[in-house]
Parts: C-alpha cells; structure tokens; sequence
C-alpha cells in the first residue's frame, strides 16, 4: 500500500512500512443493492448518505459497481449528481462501467456534466464488462460487428478521444446551421483534466499491461480471471508489477487501487451482522479462493474478517496490496445499509490508520 519502491516481495511489517509513502488512499465500493423493486428509491437515497457517512470518515473516494438489468445500481450519473450536491471534497466514480455496453459519446457527456458541477471529483472506471452476460445483453444493447473484447475496447477508446477534447465528427456542407461547414465538432461540455481520470478494470496480467500501454489508472479487483495455481494475491500483484513496468506516460505517477473485502469487527454484535456473508463465502470458495464446482470461474480474494488487529495484520501480508496506491473496501454485494456503514466506521476507525492512511478532512 502507498507508492512502493521495486523489491522482493516480503511479509514482514517492518520491512513494509519502511518502503511505503506516508499516506495511503481509502476508498470504498458499493453495488447499491436493493431486494425489493419497491425498495430501488431508497436504496438510491441510502447511497447519497452513504458517501456524504464517508466523507465524514474521511475517506478519499466512494466508487459504485454498475450492473445491467440486476437489482443493483445501473445508471452512475444522475447518483453522482446527488452525492455532489451531498459532499464537498469526496471523489466518486465506476468501478467499473462496463462500455461493451454504453454509448462512449453519451457517456463522455454526462462525465464531463458531473465533473464540472462536482468541481473535478469524478473518477472514470471503465472496463469491457461481463462476457457471459452478452448472450442476454447483447439483445438489449445491441450486438457489436467485431468481438466482445474489440468492441469493448474501441467503445474505451472513443470515449477517451471524447473526454480529450478530440473531435467527433466534422459540420457537414449543409443540413447543420449550427456550424460552419467543415468544423470540427467536439462532445459538450468539456472537463478539463478529466481524461487524465479514467481507470481500467483488468482481470489479467495481459490486460494490466494493455492498460498501461494505454495510460490508464488500474483498478484490481477481487478477482483474477486468470488461474496459474499461485495464491490471489501473488498472482495480482505479477499483474500490478507487469503495469508499472510498461507505464509510461510523461508527468504521471501511475494509480493503483486495489479491492478488499474487509469485515473487521470491534465488538461481538459485529461478529453477528457479518456471519451470514462470511459462512456465504464459506459455502462458495475453498480456503485458496477457488469457486468450489459450478460456483463460478477465476480466483477470488480472500474476506479479511475477524478481530480489527488480526485484519490489519492480514493486509499488512497482501503481496498485492503492497504494491498499490489505494485501499479499496468492496462491501459485500448485498451488505444493508447498516452493514455498510459500520464497515465503513470499522476500518476507518480501527484498521486504515495503522495501515498509513491518516484522513481528510
């Protein structure tokens, strides 16, 4: 955690500490779930008063998942709108926006609507999206010419020329009063600096490099799409390493944050609020993070849950973690509004100080 210099792996606190930036960044993930249609209003009114809770925790960033035709959050923006008018310095953003998905204009403009009203707070996460999922959602969405992965990436691509400034299309000779023919046209409004803003959501070495290449922030989540027998955690950070090595771009320091799912408890009606999520998780992954048969594909990262001490402690040995830039707390999917909260207060209070974060205020 913090900006790491290069060095062999160790797991030794100690050690760690004496390598790492003074401040850590901490940040958190929502899915904004709700059980019940009827509960979706209040599930979106939860969320503005679970970053504006956040904010006064002092934490840096509240990122939100985006899913299609679940019962989770699908549409970022409008939210966004809410939380800005809610919060004064708390950034927010996707984590991540499947564009496979999205229309890169569209998006481009609302970005840039948030950022503007927000004074700059917006962070973009993009990624490609769920490729099992294209067998419903390419009927709703539309299907692309080229391959998931290539229509994923030229959909990234156009968005970033957008946020750039970079024209869209051109005033045609006639039919457009509203330019001179030949004019270059851009999306509106326009963010300054948010392009330096957008973050890629990679699965694999191979894609951690792409972004690299590309110049994007990285986000690592809990989950490896690729399994080559190794641990989670040493297998993500082969990934993060692989991205700082390939980043290139003049003036950036490159951002890397990294999601954890974090249950520390404080006192024993903690231990009760988390039970349910960590026999679900339990029942699903064998103790290495491996869905257990039929349960799903990759390798997941392990739930850092038990006593506040014992949690920082299990961080402190995350090989991955340590090469990050940010803590990202990724609330269980369908956490209560209550159970987010209190993860939230936990780790503020009794586990990120002793991990180098030391607040906003």
């Amino acid at each position: 955690m913090g900006r790491a210099s290069r060095r062999p792996p160790t797991t030794d606190p100690a050690s760690y500490r004496a390598h790492v930036t003074p401040r850590l960044e901490l940040s958190f993930l929502t899915f904004v779930p709700y059980d019940d249609p009827a509960d979706a209003g209040r599930s979106l009114r939860d969320a503005v008063d679970l970053f504006r809770f956040a904010e006064e925790l002092g934490y840096d960033v509240g990122w939100v998942r985006v899913r299609h035709l679940e019962r989770f959050l699908s549409s970022p923006f409008p939210l966004f709108s809410a939380i800005a008018e809610r919060t004064t310095r708390l950034r927010f953003g996707t984590a991540v926006l499947p564009m496979r998905y999205a229309d890169p204009v569209s998006v481009a403009e609302d970005a840039a609507t948030v950022d503007l009203l927000s004074g700059g707070r917006l962070e973009l996460g993009v990624a490609g999206g769920i490729k099992p999922a294209a067998a419903v959602l390419d009927g709703v969405y539309g299907a692309g010419e080229r391959s998931f992965d290539d229509e994923s990436q030229d959909r990234i691509t156009r968005l970033r020329a957008a946020l750039r400034g970079e024209p869209v299309a051109v005033a045609p000779s006639s039919g457009f009063p509203i330019a001179e023919p030949g004019t270059p046209l851009t999306v509106t409004p326009h963010s300054p600096g948010l392009a330096d803003r957008v973050w890629y959501g990679p699965g694999s070495r191979a894609t951690a490099v792409r972004t690299a290449e590309q110049g994007m922030d990285l986000l690592v989540s809990t989950l490896n799409t690729e399994d080559d027998g190794r641990s989670f955690e040493e297998g993500q950070r082969d990934q993060i390493l692989a991205y700082k090595d390939a980043f290139d771009v003049p003036g950036r320091t490159p951002r890397v944050v990294a999601g954890r799912i974090v249950l520390p408890s404080v006192t024993p009606a903690d231990d009760d609020l988390f039970a349910e999520y960590v026999a679900w998780y339990a029942g699903r992954f064998d103790s290495r993070g491996r869905p257990h048969p039929g349960a799903g594909f990759g390798v997941f990262s392990p739930t850092h849950h038990g006593p506040a001490d014992a949690v920082v402690e299990s961080l402190r040995a995350d090989v991955a973690l340590r090469e990050a830039t940010g803590l990202d707390v990724v609330l269980p999917a369908n956490a209560s509004h209550a159970m987010s909260r209190r993860i939230l207060e936990n780790v503020a209070t009794s586990v990120a100080p002793h991990l180098g974060w030391t607040g906003c205020e």
